[in-house]
């Protein structure tokens, strides 16, 4: 059975940062594309970053504008995002997510990814 479970969410003060994992298990996703995508209530899940299974292609959401990083340990199966600089705006619940996809409009798609975690909710206070 695949699975992805993020950790890492809580509580933080405006400016301050957050270190998501998603660990990956089931099978092998060194060839998956893996992605975080962020969801608030009532509006739609939104793209946040990807990484191709290389790690040769990375890809950011313009609002990240260089303040959260992708990595992704394939021995460990596993995907990070390191938040910094976070704002009340950041405040949503965090979703890992895995696809075979490797084209950028794919992957920076939630309708493209195949596989998603149950989310880790993020919460910036002012």
């Amino acid at each position: 059975q695949v699975q992805l479970v993020e950790s890492g969410g809580g509580l933080v003060q405006a400016g301050g940062s957050l270190r998501l994992s998603c660990a990956a298990s089931g099978r092998t996703f060194s060839s998956d594309a893996m992605g975080w995508f962020r969801q608030t209530p009532g509006k739609e899940r939104d793209f946040v970053a990807a990484i191709t299974w290389s790690g040769g292609r990375i890809y950011y959401a313009d609002f990240v504008k260089g303040r959260f990083t992708i990595s992704r340990d394939n021995a460990k199966n596993t995907v990070y995002l390191q938040m910094n600089s976070l704002t009340p705006e950041d405040t949503a619940v965090y979703y890992c997510a895995a696809g075979q996809g490797s084209n950028k409009y794919t992957i920076t798609a939630a309708g493209g990814m195949d596989y998603w975690g149950k989310g880790t909710l993020v919460t910036v206070s002012s």
